[in-house]
């Protein structure tokens, strides 16, 4: 019987020889048989593909397929290209699939630069600096399992709209909860890493489109909630106004709200309802301090 590790993902050099395809499928090290995701079988086995029997198709390979990963003048890996190679590789209709799954459009997720890294079987989305240009890449398998390509830094999740001097600027969390609200119809938006990164990146940013307010969309955890105060607190110091706002009860994300049916309205409803977060300073304490 053939065990997960006897597995071989096609590429390039050695295609599926039920499709004829070079992603998605596999098949096994001895050629007996092969998993295609896109030719049924009578036997399906789970998210893997059709189960197909190889003895009248032999498993020929082509030969060895390099992947060079492209690197800078000074030897690191070239971001910007890899995850332009990425976005390069997406299929349409794949894509199609993956937007019906999350609940978002996909022109939503075209504006963050989704890309397919055939290598990791992962959807990818840069992620770049306050100025636009790509650290790293994150990446998302169909299972929804997140990470990063190695050799790459945290960064944020920007739509290629990106750059205009409009306030207020929407922060969330997750390039698939930046995607939710530009779906919602906000276009000044900004995804942070996860709930306590990308603050020094932020407090570039706001400075960079000279922001006068940041609405922040806090996830409906704890942990989500808490990285929102804790962002809030910080960048009150260089704009002169914050919100944060959390989805209803019930509702994880700005995603789950977005699939729970909220639209544009009820998000500025509930930004409306939030209190204005200001610095303060006790003018007092410091003239006391100074006796």
């Amino acid at each position: 019987m053939t065990t997960p590790s006897q597995w071989r993902r096609v590429n390039r050099a050695n295609p599926c020889p039920v499709c004829q395809r070079f992603d998605w499928c596999a098949v096994a090290t001895d050629g007996a048989v092969a998993l295609c995701q896109r030719v049924e079988s009578p036997r399906r086995i789970g998210e893997a593909g059709w189960l197909h029997r190889l003895k009248n198709i032999p498993w020929r390979s082509q030969g060895r397929c390099i992947r060079r990963i492209p690197l800078t003048e000074s030897g690191s890996m070239d971001m910007e290209r890899l995850a332009d190679e990425f976005q390069q590789a997406v299929d349409p209709g794949r894509l199609h699939q993956l937007a019906v799954s999350l609940g978002l459009s996909v022109a939503s997720l075209c504006q963050l630069g989704v890309g397919w890294s055939a290598d990791h079987r992962a959807w990818s989305f840069p992620m770049t600096d306050a100025g636009g240009a790509v650290l790293g890449v994150r990446l998302r398998r169909p299972n929804g399992v997140k990470f990063a390509v190695k050799g790459g830094r945290e960064g944020l999740f920007l739509p290629a709209t990106a750059g205009e001097k409009l306030s207020p600027l929407y922060i969330c969390e997750g390039p698939t909860d930046t995607a939710a609200l530009l779906q919602i119809g906000f276009s000044n938006v900004a995804g942070r890493p996860s709930c306590t990164g990308g603050i020094k990146l932020l407090v570039e940013l706001v400075r960079r489109r000279f922001v006068s307010e940041v609405v922040i969309l806090a996830d409906g955890d704890e942990p989500g909630r808490r990285g929102a105060d804790n962002l809030a607190s910080v960048l009150v110091a260089y704009v002169p106004a914050a919100r944060v706002v959390a989805p209803p009860q019930g509702v994880k994300d700005a995603r789950d709200w977005l699939r729970a049916g909220a639209g544009r309205p009820e998000v500025e409803a509930a930004i409306q309802a939030a209190s204005v977060r200001r610095l303060s300073i006790n003018a007092a304490a410091i003239i006391g301090s100074k006796r």
